[in-house]
């Protein structure tokens, strides 16, 4: 008899205006990390979408670009302003994260365009997501969690409005992403090697 499915959460919305946004991202996905994360032999995946040609698409890039220098054994990085995942790399990705990282947890982060009341907001789920749907491209679905920043919001002219969103809330956002898990992934690793010793 299969087990019952389990029903997925919907994703929680942060927004970058709420005065604690920092501490709300990062116990969140404190959260997620801990769950799940043992589960995939603690091997962590972060795919950074989007290019830095549209400025409401570039938020991927940009937080690719911040976590560069990011120096764990079992944390990979793909993604940034010098090499982007978008939509005509993203099947190689895909083939590279199934023969290199068969076992990881993988998070997606992207941009994307959504309801006017959720503008400034960033989206923490399970679940994978799928990267191109507001332009009308059918991409792969691609993670086990996402991270979203909705940039602005969606209308008939969604390419039109990605090339003429504010860059200072995308930088906003990339710097809140990027420095939420720079923190969640020193506290998880750091407890882990504390166990182990």
């Amino acid at each position: 008899m299969n087990a019952p499915a389990q029903k997925k959460l919907r994703p929680t919305y942060i927004s970058v205006d709420d005065p604690k946004h920092f501490i709300s991202f990062c116990e969140l996905l404190d959260s997620h990390l801990a769950a799940l994360l043992p589960l995939h032999h603690h091997e962590l995946v972060i795919v950074c979408i989007g290019t830095d040609r549209a400025t409401g698409d570039s938020l991927g890039p940009l937080i690719g670009y911040k976590l560069t220098d990011l120096d764990f054994d079992h944390v990979h990085v793909y993604g940034n302003l010098e090499n982007p995942v978008h939509a005509k790399n993203l099947e190689n990705m895909t083939k590279t994260l199934n023969d290199h990282h068969p076992n990881a947890l993988v998070i997606a982060i992207d941009a994307c365009l959504g309801a006017m009341e959720n503008v400034g907001s960033i989206a923490i789920g399970e679940g994978s997501i799928k990267p191109g749907a507001g332009v009308q491209k059918e991409l792969e679905p691609i993670g086990h969690l996402h991270i979203t920043g909705i940039v602005n919001f969606s209308s008939f002219m969604n390419m039109v409005v990605l090339q003429n969103t504010r860059l200072s809330l995308v930088m906003k956002m990339a710097d809140i992403i990027s420095a939420g898990l720079r923190h969640s992934i020193w506290k998880y690793y750091s407890y882990k090697n504390q166990r182990n010793d």
